[in-house]
């Protein structure tokens, strides 16, 4: 599972530009790979009639928490 993550200071997890939309998380299981390829699948379809659509997303982990590793 993964969750929206602020950094100290920053009120923001999401960071809208005309070419990337990044995300900021916190990885709550492991492995990685499939959980930020289902991140993206699911938020493709979100941005799909936006003016994000064509946007590369950047999926960015910023922690894990300390119950991933089970």
């Amino acid at each position: 599972m993964l969750r929206p993550a602020a950094a100290r200071g920053v009120a923001v997890t999401v960071e809208l530009s005309p070419d990337t939309v990044q995300v900021r998380l916190i990885a709550t299981r492991v492995p990685l790979p499939p959980l930020l390829a289902q991140a993206e699948a699911v938020g493709r379809p979100v941005l799909a009639d936006t003016e994000w659509a064509g946007a590369k997303p950047r999926l960015v982990v910023t922690d894990l928490d300390g119950g991933a590793f089970g």
